[in-house]
């Protein structure tokens, strides 16, 4: 169950934060605007004070100091000379709204819901105090608003009996889990009792009084959909309030902890593998391998296998499944064995039919095993830093009827990435001269693919940061490097063609963030001003526009008349890169009618991640899928 105030759905999975100022501006209207201010910039999402019409919460001989404790007349005494007037409480309001930042108030009586409602709120807060006040929920719920109630100082039955009563008035509410001291002591706030408040209400959150960020944050790991502090300029002044309060700086850091871990927390639902867990697992995992040379129609026995490193086989879980199975094929020693040696189910290029010109990615060791099983359009050869020191004669023993294409390596010696766009100049310089050497590469191989006059380079041209992305105003000036870069090398008889990119690239089972060649506009911008012609990677701009909310359809529209050459992969969510077409959300049918009708002269490759696994079953069985869309 969620509830909307304003665009916000509250119980979402995006933590609703609010900035509790309250009374903490002591009374000073000014010292509010600085702290609203301050609470936009610290990037919470509402902020909050509170409204008594004091005669209205206490009794008169409370407010004369007649006989009350001393508890009492202190925070009455504070009360009367902290609050704002209803004048300052509607500029407040007003200069919320002007902000763009959500106001909300607490009503601790019916004559400030009144008030209040003359201020257009679209939702109320309900202090502890007051979530066993009926006569006030009733007056609340009459607005027709959503509410959100703290639960300090109130027993679980207390708390049934309020979410029963709002229930049967058909309110939209939220309960924040709560200890009303300030500051809470650490072993009396429960938090492990959000588990119980979540059986109650199943729209919850925490209000904390605590000391630091800690507990919120493990509040919202535990389930909590709202988060509220008390934000302070100065906890010295005076007032209860401060002390449990936040300054500036730890508020941000609470922000900035609550979004990571709303990125981290996932559905639960499924264990998945990760990019870079799915990279790490391949270099670093076992895989069953043969122990000698097999031929077909052996019988396996455990002597004729072993376990090896890296995991681009069938699993050790598979051995005893193994065991028994006669082969279909003949195999080297240390061959990988794969789950087709079990079930026999090997699947075998054909001939394709396709508008477009096509391919697959090879390497140097993979080429001729590849080149006498079919005849594509093109061959794309993905080159790693070590390729470029061997001679490709020794891998490519005659000419072919093929084309062929390259992908630059992405990362070099001495373990750097290639980027053309750093504003590290030695980095970058590194780069321009492996790039050229890229180049020169390419340039050698045409002898053995004469069909192709100016062949492509594909490369990911750089432009990631590590742990953060690039501030926007920044951009240009990458964009600017990259072509000086470009205006340093020697392209001629070839064309770079940079690669679009994924938001969250995994380069060797680390995560960075990609800054350059993300959105279509960006795109279809640098082409224009650097006459430029792209590799449009398919399944990079899914991930794309399932980040940043793009339409992938629509993008594919705009970059297609600006495209040399495609990878084709399915992708899911942000990190589902290079699926298997079918197993992802893209609509390939509607997506290939975009690409052959505007960009009929282009080639493609199925980018399958591990398709070259068992002779390269996974490109073979994307092919099939693909044939008649493309």
């Amino acid at each position: 169950m969620t509830f909307n105030i304003n665009n916000f759905s509250i119980g979402s999975k995006e933590t609703f934060i609010i900035s509790e100022i309250g009374n903490n501006h002591n009374g000073s209207f000014e010292r509010a605007i600085e702290m609203i201010d301050d609470s936009i910039e610290i990037g919470v999402d509402c902020v909050k004070f509170q409204m008594r019409h004091i005669e209205e919460v206490y009794r008169k001989s409370s407010l004369t100091k007649d006989g009350e404790d001393l508890g009492t007349e202190y925070v009455i005494d504070l009360l009367k000379r902290f609050e704002l007037t209803l004048d300052e409480h509607k500029k407040v309001a007003k200069y919320c709204e002007q902000k763009g930042i959500l106001y909300m108030c607490t009503a601790w009586d019916a004559k400030s819901v009144d008030v209040l409602e003359t201020f257009g709120v679209t939702a109320y807060k309900v202090a502890s105090a007051d979530l066993t006040n009926m006569p006030l929920l009733d007056k609340l719920s009459q607005t027709g608003k959503p509410l959100i109630l703290s639960t300090g100082m109130s027993k679980e039955e207390e708390i049934r009996k309020t979410v029963s009563f709002l229930n049967s008035k058909n309110t939209s509410f939220a309960l924040l889990h709560c200890n009303s001291t300030y500051p809470a002591p650490l072993h009396d706030i429960n938090l492990k009792w959000m588990g119980k408040l979540k059986e109650i209400h199943n729209v919850i959150g925490y209000s904390g009084h605590e000391r630091g960020i800690n507990v919120s944050l493990g509040a919202v790991a535990l389930g909590a959909s709202i988060i509220e502090r008390h934000f302070t300029l100065d906890r010295k002044m005076e007032g209860p309030d401060h002390a449990a309060s936040l300054l500036k700086n730890e508020f941000t850091e609470l922000v900035n902890g609550i979004r990571e871990i709303e990125e981290s927390l996932g559905t639960g639902y499924e264990r998945l593998l990760s990019q870079g867990e799915m990279i790490n697992r391949e270099n670093l995992s076992k895989s069953l391998v043969s122990s000698m040379a097999l031929q077909a129609g052996t019988k396996i026995k455990k002597e004729h296998i072993k376990v090896c490193s890296p995991g681009q086989g069938l699993s050790p879980q598979f051995l005893e499944d193994l065991i028994g199975s006669e082969l279909k094929r003949d195999i080297k020693s240390e061959d990988f064995f794969f789950l087709s040696d079990i079930n026999g189910s090997n699947i075998e290029p054909s001939d394709y039919s396709f508008s477009l010109d096509w391919g697959i990615p090879v390497r140097y060791h993979d080429y001729q095993e590849y080149a006498e099983r079919i005849n594509p359009d093109i061959f794309e050869f993905h080159l790693s830093y070590s390729d470029m020191e061997l001679d490709p004669a020794d891998y490519i023993k005659e000419v072919s009827e093929s084309g062929f294409v390259v992908h630059a390596p992405e990362l070099f010696s001495n373990s750097r990435l290639m980027d053309l766009a750093t504003p590290d100049d030695d980095y970058r310089n590194d780069s321009i001269i492996e790039t050229q050497r890229v180049v020169d590469i390419t340039r050698s191989l045409k002898k053995f693919f004469p069909k192709t006059k100016k062949p492509l380079i594909v490369a990911n041209i750089g432009g990631f940061s590590m742990d953060k992305n690039i501030p926007s105003e920044e951009i240009e000036s990458y964009y600017e490097r990259f072509a000086e870069s470009m205006s340093k090398i020697d392209f001629k008889g070839v064309e770079l063609i940079p690669q679009n990119m994924a938001p969250f690239p995994w380069h060797f089972g680390g995560q960075r963030y990609q800054n350059m060649l993300i959105s279509a506009e960006e795109i279809v911008k640098c082409c224009k001003k650097l006459n430029l012609r792209i590799c449009f990677d398919i399944s990079h701009c899914m991930l794309a526009c399932n980040h940043f909310g793009y339409d992938l359809y629509e993008f594919s529209a705009k970059v297609a008349p600006y495209t040399a050459h495609i990878h084709i992969g399915d992708a899911s969510g942000v990190n589902g890169e290079g699926l298997q077409i079918g197993h992802g959300e893209i609509d390939f049918n509607r997506l290939g009618k975009i690409l052959t009708t505007k960009c009929p002269n282009t080639s493609f490759i199925p980018e399958i991640w591990q398709g070259h696994k068992n002779g390269g079953e996974d490109f073979w069985i994307a092919l099939q899928k693909l044939e008649g869309l493309l």
